[in-house]
């Protein structure tokens, strides 16, 4: 089934679909949001993102063990479908959407499961530039969308932007069924539909665990991770932040995160590339730390929209 090899472009495909679909409705949630709990906006958007994280933490583990005994496609299917079921929800009821969002972080780790697939396709010299690759479908997907979401929410009004966003995720799903290849043999598999996955790999704290046992992969966790809670805060508010404080308005936020797009693209696919030659990984790390704490400083510091 699917056309072709499986290859990193499949994976590519579906990543940029499912965020270009969420990246139209970047102005209509900011609205939406706003509407359903003007008072207390922040404190809302931060709680519905804590508890889908939250989710996503105790399913990946599962969801990963799982593909790596019944094969990728399927999961894939499965992650696609219930990041997106929210999206037509936003205009018919806008509890049930945000309540849909939260609970969608059991499912939503597309990106877990698509980097599984990249692997299996992959050699391992190939691996940093596919990853690279797939690292800026996902900037690139946010280049146009929230300006095409901005401009039909102007134009049109949020319902056919939401349409949109929903027909999007649509074609994504159907490209997974029609088009995407089984990446994982069977012959690869270590058990097959009949077989149980034990829990500790669907423990989420074993694999902390095992960590521990290992200081080379215990300190590289640990950077992640301390890089990763910064930019998710600031990934789950600033489009708010943006609108609320600094007084961006949709056209503007549009063409902020289309320059950001721009930018993290030329940086995954040509940047990163050429430093990780010349200097080496660790002085790769160690200089993207270093912009980031540049980057997140200055959207604090910052007051206007200059």
């Amino acid at each position: 089934q699917g056309i072709g090899r499986p290859s990193v472009y499949h994976a590519v495909v579906v990543i940029f679909l499912e965020f270009f679909a969420w990246g139209l409705l970047t102005t209509p949630m900011l609205t939406v949001l706003h509407e359903t709990f003007p008072h207390h906006t922040f404190l809302m958007n931060g709680l519905i993102q804590g508890v889908k994280g939250f989710l996503s933490f105790l399913s990946a583990p599962l969801i990963g063990a799982l593909s790596d005994a019944w094969g990728r496609k399927s999961f894939l299917l499965l992650t696609v479908f219930f990041t997106c079921v929210p999206i037509p929800l936003m205009r018919m009821s806008p509890w049930w959407y945000f309540a849909m969002i939260s609970v969608s972080g059991i499912f939503s780790v597309t990106f877990s499961v698509i980097f599984a697939y990249v692997a299996d396709v992959t050699q391992e010299h190939e691996r940093t530039t596919a990853y690279g690759l797939v690292s800026a479908t996902f900037a690139a997907s946010l280049v146009t969308s929230p300006a095409i979401g901005a401009y039909l929410s102007a134009s049109y009004g949020d319902s056919l932007v939401v349409l949109v966003a929903t027909l999007v995720a649509a074609v994504d799903i159907c490209f997974i069924l029609l088009a995407v290849p089984e990446s994982l043999p069977i012959k690869m598999r270590p058990a097959s539909w009949g077989s149980s996955i034990s829990w500790e790999q669907a423990d989420p704290f074993a694999s902390l665990k095992k960590v521990r046992k290992d200081s080379t992969v215990l300190l590289i966790c640990i950077t992640v991770f301390l890089s990763y809670l910064p930019e998710a805060g600031q990934y789950s508010s600033f489009f708010l932040y943006l609108r609320q404080i600094i007084g961006f308005g949709s056209a503007s936020i549009a063409a902020f995160i289309a320059v950001v797009g721009i930018m993290s693209i030329i940086a995954q696919t040509v940047f990163l590339s050429i430093l990780m030659r010349s200097i080496g990984n660790k002085n790769t790390v160690l200089l993207g730390l270093a912009f980031q704490i540049l980057q997140l400083a200055w959207y604090g510091f910052g007051s206007q929209s200059w």
